[in-house]
């Protein structure tokens, strides 16, 4: 399948901000909105955006119906979700049956909208895993990771750059990006979203999550015959967690776990539940270069 690329964001263009997952504070959103209006964007918020049932905002039939009109509406070009927290797969199977390919929206996200960027990429569509709209209000769009997501809205893709770690195996690889946070991709494995696919270069990062648990998740990989067949792995943040009962960090396991394999590792890249969260186009074509001073991504022209 062509991997097709969102039209590049213009001025007057409408963003729409809603909510597929947990619940957010209105004023959240609204400090938010300023910052993409002064991209030059028409920015609104969907209708159901701050509604709240239980922990989720709205039901599974409001969440949708925002979604839906945002990615059907033919002058709205990118959605940016409010926040993850948890709900988006509910959406999944309903969602799945639009015409994606049609028009494709950018949809921006991370955390739990790991299931959203899963769907574009089974419809072939690329999607960036980027801050969300706390991050955005509380730097007003003047970091590097928001001026980087406007810069890949906009059309611009300059390649990521990352620290050395002790743990780097060194290497190039080239292949479609595909990850996520780890836990909301492993959910989708055996689905028509499975994201956790063979000769990929894979990232992921997670939070709160055991080492155990993780080491768990890559051993269904190993198993299933994915982690060995990597082109390349990035690991992104691993926080709010406790060290195994050996002391082992979440990155020692990890580079054990991929010790038998000859493909790139990048590990501690900023991407994740961290202030620094640096933007990636999921299903984009890029080339992964890592020393033991630096990790690269560069996207393909």
């Amino acid at each position: 399948m062509e991997i097709l690329t969102p039209r590049a964001l213009r001025r007057g263009d409408r963003v729409a901000i809603v909510s597929p997952s947990s619940i957010i504070k209105p004023q959240t959103v609204y400090n938010a909105m300023p910052v993409l209006a002064e991209q030059g964007w028409v920015t609104y918020v969907g209708e159901h955006t701050f509604d709240r049932y239980g922990t989720y905002a709205g039901t599974d039939e409001a969440r949708y119906a925002d979604l839906e009109t945002a990615l059907l509406d033919p002058d709205t070009r990118a959605i940016i979700c409010a926040r993850g927290g948890y709900g988006a797969v509910h959406l999944l199977e309903r969602l799945d049956r639009l015409p994606l390919r049609d028009d494709p929206k950018w949809i921006v996200g991370y955390s739990d909208i790991s299931a959203l960027h899963a769907l574009m990429s089974k419809h072939g569509i690329e999607s960036i895993h980027a801050p969300m709209c706390k991050h955005l209000a509380q730097h007003h769009g003047n970091d590097a990771d928001s001026r980087r997501l406007f810069a890949l809205l906009s059309g611009e893709r300059e390649p990521v750059k990352a620290q050395g770690h002790r743990n780097n195996r060194v290497g190039e690889a080239e292949g479609r990006l595909l990850g996520g946070n780890l836990a909301v991709i492993a959910g989708l494995v055996s689905t028509p979203f499975d994201v956790l696919q063979r000769d990929t270069i894979l990232f992921i990062e997670d939070i709160a999550e055991p080492v155990y648990k993780i080491e768990r998740i890559l051993y269904n990989l190993r198993l299933n015959g994915v982690l060995p067949s990597l082109r390349g792995l990035i690991v992104g943040r691993f926080t709010d967690y406790t060290p195994g009962g050996d002391n082992e960090t979440m990155e020692d396991m990890i580079a054990r776990m991929v010790e038998p394999y000859g493909y790139p590792v990048a590990f501690n890249v900023p991407v994740g539940h961290v202030d620094h969260n640096i933007p990636l186009v999921c299903s984009a074509s890029v080339k992964l270069s890592v020393s033991r001073d630096e990790a690269r991504i560069e996207y393909s022209s």
